[in-house]
């Protein structure tokens, strides 16, 4: 997935998914169940109950782009399983790891947290400092 940036996110609906959902069912679910906006250009999983389909919906800037995978062996992982929520967030790595068949997303957050700008900050301080003190 080479048109995904760094600030891209992911989200999944933590419920099965009717998999005969097109682009205005998939739309609804995302603005009225995970209460996002599309438009914005994050991504948005939908696993199907038997977990053997999955279907991501984006905004590409000129239209709703829809990615549906169907698994020829194997199963999905379940992100609704043991949630609590009614979202997971996953980065684009993450989501590509699911959408290869890796069982391990979801279990355990394998990406690092993203950074915001206070980090960058406090993080080029302490560089200075260092550089400064040797």
């Amino acid at each position: 997935m080479t048109w995904l940036g760094p600030t891209t996110r992911a989200y999944a609906l933590c419920a099965a998914v009717d998999m005969r959902k097109g682009f205005d069912g998939l739309f609804g679910l995302a603005t009225q169940a995970l209460g996002r906006d599309v438009l914005r250009g994050d991504l948005f999983l939908f696993v199907g109950r038997d977990r053997t389909r999955a279907k991501v919906l984006y905004f590409d800037g000129t239209g709703l782009c829809l990615l549906h995978k169907r698994l020829s062996k194997g199963r999905f992982a379940a992100p609704w399983r043991d949630s609590e929520t009614t979202e997971w967030s996953l980065s684009p790595s993450e989501l590509a790891l699911f959408l290869e068949g890796c069982t391990l997303v979801g279990k355990r957050p394998l990406s690092p947290t993203p950074l915001c700008s206070a980090d960058l900050r406090s993080h080029g301080k302490r560089t200075r400092l260092q550089a400064t003190s040797d």
